[in-house]
Formats: C-alpha cells, structure tokens, sequence
C-alpha cells in the first residue's frame, strides 16, 4: 500500500508538472526551431543494433534515408551480431549509401544490445551518438533540434531523450493500451521528472549523448538488458542531466499478448538488475544524489518493482469490497480496510485521469475510449514480472529478442 501510493503520487505529480509548462507555454508536445548553419553543425554518430531483423532492414534504410542532416556530418553504424547473415543479406541487397556502414561484433558469451554498442562505438567518431532501434521511423528533422537543444543546454546536460510513439495503434487492443502507455510515460510522467530535477530511466531508443560523457561513464553495462535505465542512473550518480527534446520516432508496438509480456518481462528484469546493482552500495547511492533524488530511485524503481510483483495481493483486497472472506479482515479494524479501499479507488482515478490527459492531443484523442481498458492492460505487467524475477534467477543475461516488421511501412513520421 505504501509503495503504490509512491508510486502513483510521484508519476501523478510528474504528469501535473509537465502538464503545467505545456500549457503555460501554450506549445502542447512541440518545440520552437532554431535554424543552426550548415558550417557549424556537429558530427552526430548513430548506432542502430540489429539482430534477425532481415524483413525490416530495408524499412530501416529508407528511413534513416529521410533524416535531414548533411551526410558529411553523419555517420550510420548498422550493427550485426557474429553469425546473423539473413540481416547481413537483407542490408546489402537494399543497396546502401555510402554513410551507413555494417559493424560485426564478434562472437562472444554476451548477446545483447549494449555489449553491441560498446564495441561498435569504437568505429565512430561524432560529436555526438544516438541510439535507433529496427523499426524506428525517426522524423526528418529530429537530428537538427537534437544539435540545437544540446547547443541550448548547459555543458551538465549529457543526454537528450526524444519522445517515442507507435505507428501502429489501431492494430489490435493491446496496441491501443501500448500507445497510451507510452504517451502516459513519455509525454507526461518523465518529462515531468525531468522538470522536476529527478534521474530518469531513459528509453533505448532516441537517445543522444554528448560523446564526451558517454566515454567518462565507460559506455553501457554489457550485461544489463535494460542498458538505458542503467545509464540514467550512472549519468544522475556523476552529475549529469537528460532533457527531452520535442521530436517524435515512431515504432512498431507489439500487438499480442505473448510477444508483450515477453518484452515487457526483460525491461523489468532489467529494472530489477539496475537496482540491485546500484543498491550494492546504498550509502554512496545516497551521497552522490542526495536524499531526494534517492529516494525517486527507490520509488521508480523497486516501488515500481513491487508493485508488479505483489498486484495480486493488492487485488485481493477487493473480496473484502464484494464481501468475501479475506484473512486480513480477522486482523484489520475495518477502519483501517476503508482507508485500504480509498486509497486503491484514488490510485484508480489518479492513473485513469493521467492516462486521459495523455492522449488529449489531436494525434491522440481517439484513443480517449480506450483508457478504461488499461484496467485490463496493467494487470499483464504482473504476469510478465513473474517472468522476468524467474529469469534474473535462471538466466539473468538472456535477452528476449522482440520480433519486428509485422506492419506494412507507416506514414511519415511528424515533424514536430
């Protein structure tokens, strides 16, 4: 009970916050464009991890292809694990332009994504690097505004997270659920913890780095499936910030059951890695944030994680509302069960309101008759945490690869 009011009282003030500047300044989820010379722009290094991804890989290309970025000032590393020839093929029949370049990482016992990069990032040379998944379709200009909000920022602000949406909403019900959970959590809850000068865990995707701080850091955590919160973490822990930049990339959200618990197990496998891995130490932990942003740590983290893990006590509860035996009815005053019951009941309301305000956007606002379904798609987190502490046990570094490519090619990505 303590950790979900945490955790709902901190996403709900995070989304307040945000919700707040976004209507003081009256520009919604855009930003103002500042036009930079072509002379002055920095060398920007993306890397794009790949594995199996042979019927996207074209897609990929052609999109990549749309960014607006002098190609002298760009550099694409299209990395392959050791063995993946089917991506390998599908690359080099899609012709590609002299900036892209294919990276092979060698064999090793690690699979994953940051070992990938970590390796790959030797082969670059930008100002700055930024990570793209498969079946990212990035908007054109989103390069430029991530140039012009680093030349903006002060030096401590090392990372810039874009804002990720799906292409794909309409697909089936969970794709609906997926895209309000991401507009929930990129649109409002981390932008919000950002304004409110708290760490955040980034996404793996649409994130730039000053390549300064990503090499001081020592690069990503080869064997964290979740390589993004880690970072976010580190980045906190030596005195660094992120910022969003107001750019949109747009994905492919999985749209079945079992390919989204799956993939939503590794990223709380991962949650569950970063904080035991930072908590080895809690006493430096707290030093190098301070008491507040420790304690953000530990609510969006292993109050997240708790809540995952222990939903079907919390769910219990409810019997007793239904006028069910529970055995905590034998132990609790009945005082104390009604304020049980007003808080669950607020903890509904305050993540339905959230969810709602999250799609009230031209781009999103059909989407508003589907918020009562999250009370369906949540639920599915606890399935997939059971999962994801199964493997932190039997195989902690597995990484439960997402298939990709089951949509035709999108729209264009927006511009704003």
């Amino acid at each position: 009970a303590l950790t979900l009011a945490l955790v709902t009282g901190l996403r709900t003030l995070a989304a307040l916050v945000q919700l707040r500047h976004a209507r003081a300044t009256r520009q919604g989820w855009k930003s103002q464009r500042r036009s930079l010379r072509q002379d002055r722009l920095p060398k920007i290094s993306l890397l794009v991890p790949l594995f199996d991804e042979r019927d996207i890989a074209a897609r990929l290309i052609r999109r990549l292809s749309k960014l607006d970025y002098p190609r002298d000032r760009l550099e694409v590393c299209l990395i392959l694990e050791w063995g993946d020839l089917r991506t390998e093929t599908a690359l080099r029949v899609a012709d590609l332009p002299h900036w892209m370049r294919i990276v092979h990482v060698p064999h090793g016992t690690l699979r994953t994504k940051p070992r990938a990069m970590n390796y790959a990032l030797d082969f670059t040379n930008g100002d700055y690097v930024g990570i793209y998944d498969a079946e990212d379709a990035p908007a054109p200009d989103q390069l430029r505004k991530v140039v012009e909000g680093f030349e903006r920022a002060p030096p401590d602000v090392a990372c810039l997270q874009g804002v990720l949406d799906f292409y794909n909403p309409a697909q089936t019900w969970l794709t609906r659920c997926f895209t309000i959970d991401y507009a929930i959590w990129f649109r409002l809850v981390l932008p919000g913890l950002v304004r409110l000068g708290l760490p955040i865990p980034l996404g793996g995707t649409t994130v730039f780095f000053r390549r300064s701080a990503l090499e001081a850091l020592g690069r990503w955590d080869a064997h964290n499936v979740t390589e993004d919160a880690d970072l976010g973490v580190r980045l906190a822990r030596r005195g660094y910030r992120c910022d969003f930049v107001q750019s949109v990339t747009e994905e492919e959200a999985t749209h079945t059951v079992r390919a989204w618990i799956r993939q939503r197990s590794r990223w709380i496998k991962g949650y569950a890695m970063t904080w035991a891995v930072h908590m080895r130490d809690p006493l430096s932990l707290l030093g190098e944030l301070g008491p507040l942003r420790f304690l953000a740590i530990q609510i969006l983290f292993l109050g997240t994680l708790s809540q995952f893990l222990l939903a079907p006590l919390l769910w219990s509860f409810w019997l007793i509302l239904f006028g069910l035996p529970h055995p905590v009815s034998d132990i609790l005053p009945w005082s104390s069960i009604v304020l049980l019951a007003v808080l669950f009941f607020a903890a509904e309301v305050a993540t339905i309101a959230v969810a709602a305000l999250a799609v009230a956007t031209p781009k999103h606002s059909w989407l508003i008759k589907w918020v009562p379904l999250m009370h369906v798609y949540f639920p599915l987190a606890a399935i997939a945490s059971w999962k994801g502490f199964g493997e932190m046990i039997s195989r902690p570094f597995f990484w439960d690869k997402t298939k990709h490519g089951h949509m035709p090619e999108p729209k264009p990505a927006p511009t704003q």
